[in-house]
């Protein structure tokens, strides 16, 4: 064992190697711990730019990173693949899928979220969500099968139900993928076929609110909304979904044949409120005190989509990365600041970098606050950022080099459809 890595050093335990977990151990470099990361997966991901690989516009490698490489050069973490199934509070142990333990002194929950189908949960194989590589691999199979699907199909109602894409929620992970189908099947497929006319595809937004991206402004939201009908895109608004079947959708009075169903419309926060017995608000994130610490239990941190937590302003912080990240650093210092024998429990500022979402490829809303944009400039603004956030070169230059090719060749290179048969139908 490495010397920094003694385990008489104080042990920080993080599970979960996303935004705010990876923060949270990159801040503690060079602090008297030793640090475990656990994770139910072997690389950390990029959810910002997972609907593109979805929508065959990324690859995999290019949005994903090994979590062991990402920390090779810091011999006092140490990197294991597991699932946490409770926490023992009392005895300050994790407890693991193979009923091990792992003792801790200090305990950071950043695990996440996953779908949220209100009560639903049997819609999910016909409504698949967007949160891990596989849920993208297996929307982007579902997308590209549909379209080989309808080339062989002589039935035109059989055919118009496999170009008819139906996405729920018009959040920016729904705006998003909406507005990416709608330019893959008018402007990248239609000469890769014969016997269908791509450009006849329906791409349906369903949102039970009033208006698209309510997170934004009215007017960037207005906005946003006129750009998808220019690209395609029915726009349903008003009108929650009652029925997600293999046969389609049922929303307000209205049925609609679809072969393909993407779930955008809500998220539940991970099992950590069940592993710590502690209140959850009704996503089941952890109501956390103003430190980010667990409710009587300072030495259990939960950040990211975990928690919940309230701006300065009482306002929620947006379940985003940069928030996490924000969080990941605050809980590090705070832990500096204990190790120093400071008696701290600082509290949590949000400092709101702006919202950004994008709506096809020279296309995008910015609110800044007092500074909004959209269009185009808006679009390569939103580019130059998450490029910005990419780790490594390599994949920076992948990225820009492919959105430059999408830009000016209307090509996707991603159009691979994999784990699984293109003739198997999920009926």
């Amino acid at each position: 064992m490495p010397a920094n890595a003694s385990p008489d050093r104080h042990h920080v335990v993080v599970v979960g190697a996303g935004f705010g977990g990876l923060e949270t151990v990159h801040h503690l470099a060079g602090a008297p711990v030793r640090i475990t990361i656990i994770d139910r997966r072997n690389h950390h991901l990029f959810q910002p730019l997972l609907y593109q690989v979805a929508t065959a516009s990324l690859a995999t490698s290019e949005i994903a990173w090994p979590i062991r490489h990402l920390l090779r050069k810091r011999p006092e973490v140490t990197t294991l693949l597991a699932s946490v199934e409770g926490i023992d509070k009392e005895k300050r142990r994790v407890v693991l899928d193979d009923g091990s333990t792992i003792t801790y002194d200090t305990l950071v929950l950043a695990t996440g979220a996953r779908h949220a189908y209100f009560g639903h949960d049997d819609w999910e194989p016909f409504a698949p969500g967007l949160k891990t590589l596989e849920d993208a691999t297996t929307i982007r199979r579902r997308i590209l099968v549909a379209f080989e699907k309808a080339e062989r199909e002589t039935d035109p109602q059989r055919r118009s139900a496999l170009l008819t894409f139906v996405i729920i929620g018009a959040g920016p992970t729904g705006v998003e993928m909406a507005g990416t189908i709608a330019e893959l099947a008018r402007v990248t497929l239609p000469r890769d076929f014969r016997h269908i006319d791509t450009r006849q595809a329906r791409v349906v937004l369903i949102e039970a609110g009033p208006r698209v991206l309510a997170g934004f402004t009215e007017d960037l939201s207005a906005y946003a909304q006129r750009s998808l009908e220019s690209l395609g895109v029915e726009v349903e608004l008003g009108h929650p979904v009652s029925a997600c079947t293999a046969d389609g959708v049922v929303y307000g009075t209205k049925q609609l044949a679809a072969s393909t169903i993407i779930w955008a419309a809500g998220v539940q926060a991970s099992s950590a409120g069940e592993w710590l017995h502690a209140p959850v608000d009704r996503a089941g994130r952890v109501i956390v005190e103003p430190d980010l610490a667990a409710p009587e239990h300072p030495e259990i941190f939960v950040i990211g989509d975990t928690a919940a937590v309230m701006a300065p302003d009482g306002s929620p912080v947006p379940g985003i990365a940069p928030a996490a990240k924000q969080q990941g650093k605050h809980v590090a210092a705070t832990i500096k600041a204990r190790l120093r024998g400071e008696i701290t429990q600082a509290p949590f500022r949000y400092k709101h970098a702006g919202s950004l979402a994008t709506i096809g490829k020279r296309l995008a809303v910015i609110d800044f606050g007092r500074i909004k944009l959209r269009g185009t400039l808006a679009w390569w603004m939103w580019g130059l950022a998450h490029i910005y956030f990419l780790i490594g070169v390599r994949n920076r230059l992948s990225v820009a080099i492919n959105w430059l090719w999408i830009h000016t060749r209307d090509q996707r290179s991603s159009r691979l459809i994999t784990q699984g048969s293109a003739n198997i139908d999920r009926r």
